[in-house]
């Protein structure tokens, strides 16, 4: 019994292992700045090429906490750089005042606010050979429920890989 115990739990560690070893890494941790929150970031793959990434984002006047469900693909047939999209939502709060809009008018709060919203991603990652530094750009378009409007916000993610 104990042997056939031994057997099982080898064997799935090889098949963890083998799966783990499909995608680049398979855990980040970092920091993401973007068009209107700064913070950090946890990206962990649940499949070889699907990633959930969690941001705590801070920004002026409020916190916003962001969860993304992303698709990884190779990129232009180099290697460790891929092209990545996905979807996601937000929630976090804001206190009253003027806040710039990427690319848009400003917006002016009244009182303190709850934002609540989807979001989306499109961007691209390059982890660093032979490092466990890895880099990604990317588009974040979002819709606050609440506004309600839309709007397009550019990000830069710094990001440690293990």
């Amino acid at each position: 019994m104990r042997k056939a115990l031994y057997l099982i739990s080898f064997s799935l560690c090889l098949f963890i292992s083998t799966k783990i070893k499909a995608q680049d890494y398979s855990t980040a941790v970092g920091l993401k700045f973007g068009g209107y929150e700064n913070g950090i970031s946890a990206k962990h793959f649940v499949q070889p090429n699907t990633a959930l990434e969690g941001i705590l984002g801070f920004r002026r006047g409020g916190v916003v906490i962001t969860g993304l469900y992303e698709i990884h693909q190779p990129a232009f047939n180099v290697d460790k750089f891929k092209f990545y999209y996905g979807f996601g939502a937000h929630i976090g709060a804001i206190g009253k005042g003027r806040y710039r809009r990427f690319g848009a008018d400003d917006e002016i709060y009244t009182k303190d606010q709850i934002m609540i919203g989807a979001d989306g991603v499109l961007g691209l990652e390059y982890i660093i050979p032979e490092s466990p530094i890895g880099i990604s750009l990317d588009l974040n378009p979002r819709v606050e429920l609440n506004g309600p409007f839309f709007d397009l916000a550019p990000g830069l993610g710094l990001k440690y890989t293990f």
